[in-house]
Order: structure tokens, then sequence, then C-alpha cells
């Protein structure tokens, strides 16, 4: 597995990471819990070494699975989490406070089993607690030895700066993928000019890119899908046209459709790492075999011209999270 630095920080990741969260959080019931520890293990002996968790998935148990999971592989492994949803429910609002994330970092040491946390993230800035009095307590436990990175999650560029005047970011996480490229008008730019590393989740699209969803298939009651707009009848239709074009992309490549929407990420920047998730070890060989697409300029032209040219429907949050976005 090629290895990736996370802008000018030094940390160094495969160009694939692992998001944790689906294993038993938002995408349904998930696996069973000694499922989940044999799919990471193997995803660590496939060469990924960067894993994604939160307080918030579960809450609280997906940490404890991550934990017991890499715990035999813990030198070898970068472990990412998260802070900032109230009672680690992200409906239930936000909360940054000092005291909190002090309290958040003790909790998810003890869940990941580990003395220290490589990267910690932000999950959503609070805007009744002031960046730099955040990025302040990161500092401090950087210091301290209890966090290595200090991380932003769906941040606007304003924050960003803010933060990084204090105490240097070194990754953001927000969303990007050929399903939502927002990120590209001014968040990737600012990542550039200031050394910071990106990290995009969905970068299959929730799913959606790999072509094995559409409009009549039917998610489980507990899918999370469910209350996304993007993800309604209706807008899935209307978003079809999408898939339909990467698909006949992929054939002409002779790979899946999925693999091409991580290669052309892969392909943006040589800072950017994307952390698709999955239950299935087969899936996980599938994604880990997009990093070996050499996509040519003139094909990433063509998906480039091919994906402008369509308008894609639908909110990718339902309005409680939307209103939660730093802009």
């Amino acid at each position: 597995m090629q290895k990736r630095k996370l802008g000018n920080s030094g940390l160094e990741v495969s160009a694939l990471g692992f998001g944790c969260m689906g294993i038993n959080h938002s995408y349904g019931k998930g696996i069973e819990k000694k499922d989940a520890i044999i799919l990471l293990r193997n995803a660590v002996e496939r060469g990924i070494t960067f894993f994604d968790t939160a307080e918030a998935y579960g809450p609280y148990t997906n940490e404890e699975i991550v934990g017991e999971a890499l715990q035999p592989h813990r030198k070898e492994v970068v472990i990412a989490t998260k802070f900032g949803c109230k009672n680690a429910i992200p409906t239930a609002g936000l909360d940054s406070r000092p005291e909190t994330i002090r309290t958040v970092v003790e909790a998810s040491l003890k869940r990941l089993k580990t003395d220290y946390i490589d990267l910690l993230y932000q999950h959503r800035v609070d805007p009744n607690v002031p960046i730099e009095d955040v990025a302040g307590t990161i500092k401090d436990l950087i210091q301290e030895g209890k966090v290595k990175h200090f991380g932003l999650s769906e941040a606007s560029a304003k924050t960003i700066r803010k933060a990084h005047s204090i105490q240097p970011v070194t990754a953001l996480q927000s969303e990007y993928s050929l399903f939502w490229r927002e990120p590209e008008n001014e968040i990737i730019p600012t990542l550039e000019e200031l050394g910071i590393g990106f990290v995009p989740f969905s970068p299959l699209g929730k799913g959606f890119l790999t072509g094995t969803i559409s409009a009549n298939t039917k998610l489980e009651d507990i899918d999370r899908r469910n209350i996304i707009p993007r993800f309604s009848e209706e807008n899935m239709k209307a978003n079809q046209v999408l898939v339909d074009a990467l698909s006949e992309l992929a054939k002409q490549k002779n790979v899946t459709t999925g693999q091409l929407a991580l290669a052309w990420l892969l392909a943006q920047k040589p800072w950017i790492t994307p952390i698709p998730g999955t239950t299935k070890l087969h899936r996980l060989d599938e994604n880990i075999g997009s990093k070996n697409i050499v996509l040519t300029a003139d094909e990433l032209a063509k998906i480039n011209t091919t994906v402008n040219g369509i308008t894609l429907v639908g909110d990718r949050y339902p309005e409680i999270l939307e209103k939660q976005i730093d802009k």
C-alpha cells in the first residue's frame, strides 16, 4: 500500500484509509463485533494504516470495536477519532467546551485501549465556543502527549485559518466525491495554501457511486440514508444519470464504478486520503484495488466534463444536521 503525508504535518498514512462508522452505525444494523474485528485486522494485513472512528458512532461502541481490533497493531496504525457532539449524539446538538473536550478524550483513550490519539477531530464546529479556545485546548493535549495531531471536520475556510493560527491543523475531514464537489471552490485551495491534508468522507457518495443501490433499493428502517434528501426515491431517480455515466466510463477502463470514483479522488492531490468504509471483505479488496488505477489526463478530463454536465438534486443532510455545517 502506498503511503501519503497529510499536508506539511509529516503524518504518514496509507493512501486509502478505512472509515469505521458503517461497521455498526448509520447504514443499518451493521455486523457482529467479532466480524468487525476480523474485517479491521484484514484491512491492516492488506496495508491500511489509517482508521477513522468517533465517540458519536454508536454512540461509543464503534471506538470500542476499533480499539480491540487494532490493539495488536497499535504501533503500526494511525487512529483518528472525534469530539464535539453533545452527549455523543449528533442530533442533540454541539458541545466543544474545553472541559468537555478533555472529558471526551479521556473516555476515548480508554475505549480505544491506547494512551494517545493520533488525530483528533472536532466533529462539527461549535458556534458557541470560539475556535481559538478549541484549538488551544488541543494544543495543551498535544503538549501533554494525549493527542498527536489536530483535525477539523466540515469547517469553513475562515474557521480553518483561525484554528491553524493557534494550533497547526493536520487534516480537514469533509465530504468530497464525484457526488459532492463543493470543497473544490474554497476549501481545497485553502488547504493547499496552509499545507493541511484532506480526508474525504463518503468518497463513494454513501454507496451511491458504487452503482449497487438505486431508487428501487429498500434500505433498513434504521439506515440513516432514509432521512437524507439526496436518497429520496425521486432524487435518486434523478441522480441515477451520474452513476450511469460513470459506470460507462468504468467499463471502458475495465474497473468498477466505485474504483473509478476512488481513483479520481486519489488523482486530485497527493495529500488527499479518502476513507471508504465497508462491512464486506470483497468490497475492502475492491476499494484497495483503486490505488493501482492510473487515470490519464485525458481520462480525468473526460470524467470532469461528464460530471460537470450533470445537475445533481437533493440536500446531503436533513435540516437539523445541515444547520450544524460551518459556513
